[in-house]
């Protein structure tokens, strides 16, 4: 597969956010919908659960989840769902018809989702302080956080599905593929151009971090190539600076992706990766 991967235009202010806006994770007009549960949510509900689609999740949404679907579709985000994008321990993202295009439609499960696993990145970013340990408002806080991970990393240069909204546990955002099918993760094409396909991954790592983002997770299984360039995904567990743990996960994306291209023919180690990313150095010639 042939491509020249280019790097997204920055057009970004210098600012890198505000760290310390706390994001709120109180009752959702969702909760509202579910607590009230009228004749017209109660049929839409019977409708989502008799969908093929959602026949394997039926036993682990919950009402509310099933009203934030409904409070999306009143607002005109999500016209009809499509089939399954691809499923995970802690959330199903769907393709959906939106309002103009193709959307992809992530629902995290509540009652299925890792808790500890998600502490671990929510504890120490100043963003979510003080919400508990309250599993929902965990979850919801993930969200939240993903939606504006995403935010932040478009306004710093990097390529991320367009975050769209969210409502309690579902994340509406771009659909990254075509009609055939989502875009392929690096991991399961033959990449042609490794040394240029580094060279992106390398300073979308940077562009995250003089953000103020660490993504936490990088590896050739959170980056898709679609339309010739080369998409960051999966931002929920990304972290600020200031998290305790940046640095650390920080060392561990930039071991990921040094390991991985130095199989594929890439001369890079992780520490000369790690100095880039701080600005300690500037790229080989």
């Amino acid at each position: 597969m042939t491509e020249e991967y280019g790097l997204l235009d920055m057009d970004a202010s210098d600012e890198p956010g505000d760290e310390w806006k706390e994001i709120d994770v109180e009752d959702t007009a969702a909760d509202r919908i579910a607590r009230k549960q009228d004749r017209e949510f109660l049929s839409f509900r019977k409708r989502i659960k008799d969908a093929d689609q959602f026949k394997v999740e039926e036993s682990v949404f919950d009402d509310a989840t099933f009203a934030a679907i409904y409070k999306l579709v009143q607002d005109g985000y999500i016209e009809a769902f499509g089939g399954p994008v691809s499923t995970g321990k802690e959330a199903s993202v769907y393709s959906a018809l939106g309002a103009e295009d193709t959307v992809a439609v992530k629902i995290y499960r509540i009652n299925a989702s890792d808790f500890q696993h998600m502490r671990a990145y929510l504890d120490g970013d100043p963003r979510f302080s003080g919400i508990g340990s309250d599993k929902s408002k965990v979850v919801l806080a993930w969200v939240r956080k993903e939606f504006a991970n995403l935010q932040r990393a478009q306004e710093a240069g990097v390529n991320v599905p367009e975050p769209i909204t969210t409502e309690r546990n579902v994340l509406v955002m771009e659909y990254v593929g075509d009609e055939q099918g989502r875009a392929r993760r690096l991991i399961e094409v033959e990449i042609e151009n490794p040394e240029t396909a580094f060279e992106v991954v390398r300073e979308y790592t940077r562009r995250l971090y003089d953000a103020g983002l660490v993504h936490g997770d990088l590896s050739e299984y959170n980056i898709v190539v679609h339309d010739g360039q080369l998409y960051v995904i999966d931002l929920g567990q990304a972290v600020t600076v200031h998290h305790p743990n940046s640095r650390e996960f920080l060392e561990r994306d930039c071991r990921n992706v040094a390991r991985f291209f130095s199989q594929q023919g890439v001369d890079v180690t992780t520490t000369e990766l790690l100095d880039y990313v701080l600005g300690n150095v500037k790229p080989k010639q």
